[in-house]
């Protein structure tokens, strides 16, 4: 199986490379456009501003790549974010794939959200063997809202987005790579999906 990280210069992708490792799974580093069409599964992660990575993924036209891919495709915090169809962040619009909006988490609260925090609510075959409540490990200062593609629910003083699905997409906020057995898990899920 060919498993493709997009690589576009805004990734967390030594980390998701380890955890992959660590399954046994081989992956691939591309920002290739073909590499990642032919590709049996994606990984677009994700750390820092959604601007300026929205921009490095128009400069390498992964833009308009993105949205027409029919295979699994995980995104992962910003990954995720930038999949959805706008966020206050930069005040950018995103991919347009999840029917949601990014917003940023109230003044009152500390930013980022950082630690370990439970998810619930937990639907999909992403979720395979996964407890309720289990913890993950999020870093954010912004948030999927609630939607009907909603698959997880987390909440830091409002209730919001862990995870998003629509037809062959999947996202989560937290790090799955970072988040011991129950992370790896959802990986596993991920690449066993029957797509």
């Amino acid at each position: 199986m060919k498993v493709v990280i997009i690589d576009y210069g805004a990734g967390n992708i030594k980390s998701i490379q380890f955890a992959f490792n660590r399954l046994g799974i081989e992956v691939t580093l591309s920002n290739d456009r073909e590499d990642i069409s032919s590709a049996d599964r994606v990984i677009f992660p994700g750390v820092g501003e959604a601007s300026s990575a929205m921009k490095m993924l128009k400069n390498s036209q992964l833009d308009s790549l993105i949205p027409t891919l029919k295979q699994p495709v995980f995104g992962i915090c910003l990954g995720m974010q930038l999949m959805c169809q706008y966020t206050e962040e930069g005040k950018t619009n995103g991919l347009n794939i999840f029917e949601t909006n990014v917003k940023r988490f109230s003044n009152n609260l500390k930013v980022p959200h950082m630690g370990w925090n439970t998810i619930r609510n937990l639907k999909s075959d992403l979720f395979e063997t996964v407890q309720t409540n289990e913890y993950q490990y999020f870093v954010h200062s912004f948030y999927a809202e609630l939607s009907s593609e909603t698959i997880a629910i987390t909440d830091y003083d409002i209730s919001y987005s862990a995870a998003l699905k629509k037809d062959n997409f999947y996202g989560v906020q937290f790090h799955p790579e970072k988040s011991g057995a129950a992370g790896e898990q959802i990986l596993k899920n991920f690449i066993e999906i029957k797509s």
